[in-house]
């Protein structure tokens, strides 16, 4: 279409079809960040403080692991650990536990699956012998009892999910602890000065680390987890 021009050209400009459109506003999708290793460290961060006394080591030592906060106020807002500090009047451990605590914080923040951390120091075996810490719960090492505080933190930021025991199973679990302790309540040493709530000659059960297997019906069944070699 033609247009006829009726006043002296002073100027020019080319104007562009694409940009006369008018502009349509698309929707934001929000992406969940993910924790990751370029992530900055803020200037406060949520820490909780967790102390241990093992018998290999002659000072109480305090574990705090520090959370960062994802996606802050949000539908996909997540607490992540971000680093771990150990604490001790104990010096003869210095050197390895502050190792420990700065690989594990670089597992931390580096993001992705950081679960793998709790099998592999879980499995750290003391040369000399593990020991039991109270409640009759067998650590085989220092290392493994440091996992052990790393677990239960993560299991209460909801890092890791618990399985709980059906009703039906906790049930015949208790049903078959009365009776076992119905039987042997007339072996039973009154000098027995153990704090397990377990039988004192239950055995120890590979799957949860606690003293609590004993022989039910013939078949070696644990009071505390349910594990049974008969399935």
């Amino acid at each position: 279409m033609a247009i006829k021009i009726e006043k002296k050209i002073v100027g020019y400009q080319v104007q562009n079809q694409q940009n006369t459109a008018p502009e349509t506003e698309s929707p934001t999708k929000l992406i969940p960040i993910e924790m990751n290793e370029s992530i900055k460290r803020p200037e406060f961060l949520l820490g909780s403080t967790y102390k241990i006394k093992p018998p290999v080591s002659e000072h109480a030592m305090y574990i705090t692991i520090n959370d960062i906060i994802l996606n802050e106020d949000t539908d996909h807002e997540q607490r992540r650990p971000y680093e771990v500090f150990i604490n001790s009047k104990s010096m003869e451990h210095y050197q390895w536990v502050i190792a420990l605590t700065r690989v594990i914080s670089a597992v931390f923040r580096k993001g992705g699956d950081i679960i793998f951390l709790i099998e592999e120091l879980s499995s750290v075996y003391d040369p000399n012998g593990g020991y039991y810490k109270k409640g009759g719960v067998f650590m085989p090492s220092l290392v493994a009892e440091i996992a052990a505080v790393i677990e239960k933190h993560m299991r209460s930021i909801g890092l890791i999910k618990t399985e709980e025991m059906s009703e039906t199973t906790k049930k015949i679990l208790a049903q078959k602890k009365s009776e076992f302790e119905e039987a042997q309540s007339k072996k039973a040493d009154a000098s027995d000065k153990s704090d397990s709530p377990f039988p004192a000659n239950a055995s120890l059960c590979k799957k949860c680390n606690n003293t609590s297997v004993i022989i039910m019906d013939g078949c070696k069944t644990c009071l505390n987890c349910g594990d049974s070699k008969c399935g």
